[in-house]
């Protein structure tokens, strides 16, 4: 990643509590068709997430610890904040002395972004305003939530303004939470009375039905896109009895990754 930076735009996305069993589901039987057409190979990657919930996952990815392959091994990191002692970072890795991206990157000269989704990006109280404090720009409002049907568009519709307002030879760094797959996700799915893994599949269907418009937007700008698009946990439906998330469990650690390059959209 270090060779990518001041050249790349940069666009980091969140699926907020999406599943990988789920996620690699859809995938598969071509359910997420926009996913498919950048995911490398069509396929998600099998990945351990450092925490088990929203606030606490955020803050290691801005740090540098995305999450994890689930394959044995060193597994270098793509940056990660200076720190005595780190043992995976390698010579590919972009290391900054800055606690956290959004700041190494604005000495960088990037413009920040922050589209916040769910309650630890609302600004609406001290532990809402954290993460979204970490940027130059942050956007939240209610449209963006749990409970907004539309969520990333009208996410998608706040990303618009933004990206028009950066000059074009500045870099962007684009950080995007998404809502959707979070309780409660039973409006996706007509008729349901409770949220369910079915609702959770829908919800992401609705989800990948917009990232067209979203991949358009950033590849609009000239530059390319050094693009990461992963979840921060999953979440159960009553498996082994638990509900929900912030607890060890396989459905909650183990998340979707994946990461590419979209090229510069054609004028």
């Amino acid at each position: 990643m270090r060779s990518l930076i001041g050249s790349h735009d940069i666009l980091l996305v969140t699926i907020d509590t999406l599943r990988y069993d789920v996620a690699a589901e859809l995938a598969a039987a071509g359910r997420t068709p926009e996913l498919a057409g950048v995911l490398p190979g069509g396929r998600w990657e099998r990945r351990h997430s450092p925490a088990s919930f929203t606030y606490a996952a955020h803050h290691a990815f801005f740090a540098g610890f995305l999450p994890t392959p689930a394959s044995p091994g060193v597994h270098d990191r793509r940056y990660a904040a200076a720190f005595p002692g780190s043992e995976t970072s390698g010579p590919d890795t972009w290391v900054f002395d800055a606690a956290d991206l959004p700041t190494a990157l604005a000495v960088e000269g990037y413009h920040t972004l922050c589209l916040g989704g769910v309650g630890f990006f609302n600004r609406r109280g001290a532990l809402g305003s954290v993460l979204p404090g970490l940027f130059a720009e942050a956007h939240w409002e209610p449209s963006f939530g749990v409970t907004a049907p539309d969520c990333l568009g009208a996410q998608l519709d706040r990303l618009a303004g933004s990206i028009d307002a950066v000059p074009a030879g500045q870099p962007l760094f684009t950080f995007l939470n998404v809502a959707a797959l979070h309780q409660p996700n039973r409006h996706y799915l007509p008729g349901a009375a409770a949220d369910s893994r079915d609702s959770h599949a829908a919800a992401l269907e609705y989800t990948d039905g917009r990232l067209g418009r979203l991949f358009s937007l950033v590849r609009g700008r000239g530059r390319p896109v050094f693009t990461i698009i992963c979840s921060d946990h999953g979440t159960a439906y009553g498996e082994d009895g638990h509900t929900g998330h912030r607890f060890g469990h396989e459905v909650v650690w183990t998340v979707p990754y994946a990461e590419f390059v979209l090229t510069p959209r054609a004028s």
